[in-house]
């Protein structure tokens, strides 16, 4: 059986496995997500919000609904906040799930975890990359642009590199748009696919979205500046970012890859609106890197 294709069925009772993992969200000012992404995480053995001092109930919330609850302030070096957490935070199981506050897990990929933790090769895998149906204007994007990051990771075997990025504003305390990587010494293992969709609440907040990825950009646009991007762990991922971070024609690429490429049309004005939307960010990174 290949562990990166598994499929379960939909029978209603992935709540009553408890899956031996632990899901870790990091947040700050969350307060408008936090209910609805805990309340998606049921099932795994253990939840944990690590916040970094909202102003908001972002953390009243969280432990009112069962979660633990870490504070963190970032120092301003490495390690930053993802690896903080491997670093620092004891939990239960040596599988981590890295979950965003404005992200929700579906059924399905509930129990396609659930499956794959019973499988004899787990061990054989360090991490898994897990793909992302982009919620858009109220609806949930079945075509186009996907988001596929490497979220599920075993700690002892991955670990979140480090970069030559803390004179760039724009990310701050948390890791930016890379993936981890296996631990030295650790080549031995794999990295999986799974295949199951996890909801990805983007364009809630039109003013707080443009304003997040104003500073994507700029943070993006610099690591480009200046060649800092660690290495993907996936070999095609890496050429194919390294020819979309150097061509001026990145936003027509975005435009085309999401709306045309990947189906876009077949989600209406919403898909169209999303393609544009890439396609203004990646334009806004061109523009940056020229001055």
């Amino acid at each position: 059986m290949n562990i990166s294709k598994i499929h379960t069925a939909d029978d209603g009772n992935h709540n009553r496995t408890i899956i031996p993992l632990s899901i870790i969200i990091t947040t700050k000012n969350e307060a408008s997500n936090i209910k609805r992404c805990l309340s998606s995480v049921q099932g795994f053995g253990e939840v944990i919000v690590v916040d970094s001092h909202s102003s908001d109930s972002t953390l009243n919330i969280a432990e009112n609904l069962g979660a633990k609850t870490y504070n963190f302030k970032w120092n301003g070096k490495y390690p930053k906040k993802r690896q903080w957490c491997l670093d620092n935070i004891k939990t239960k199981h040596d599988w981590i799930f890295f979950v965003d506050a404005d992200e929700v897990l579906t059924g399905e990929l509930i129990r396609e975890i659930a499956e794959i933790f019973t499988h004899p090769d787990l061990d054989k895998f360090a991490g898994f990359f897990v793909r992302g149906n982009y919620v858009w204007e109220g609806m949930v994007l079945k075509y186009g642009l996907k988001n596929n990051k490497l979220a599920l990771i075993n700690k002892d075997k991955m670990e979140f590199p480090l970069i030559d990025d803390l004179d760039i504003s724009g990310m701050g305390e948390i890791e930016g748009h890379y993936q981890p990587i296996i631990k030295p010494n650790n080549n031995k293992y794999k990295i999986g696919q799974l295949s199951r969709p996890l909801l990805h609440y983007a364009y809630e907040d039109k003013k707080s979205w443009k304003n997040r990825h104003l500073g994507y950009a700029l943070w993006e646009s610099e690591m480009n500046k200046k060649g800092a991007w660690p290495q993907d762990p996936v070999i095609w991922r890496e050429y194919a970012k390294r020819f979309i971070r150097s061509t001026s024609l990145r936003p027509y690429i975005y435009l085309v890859y999401s709306y045309i490429l990947k189906f876009g049309f077949l989600d209406g004005k919403a898909g169209f609106s999303f393609a544009l939307s890439r396609a203004e960010y990646a334009a806004l990174i061109v523009a940056m890197m020229k001055k």
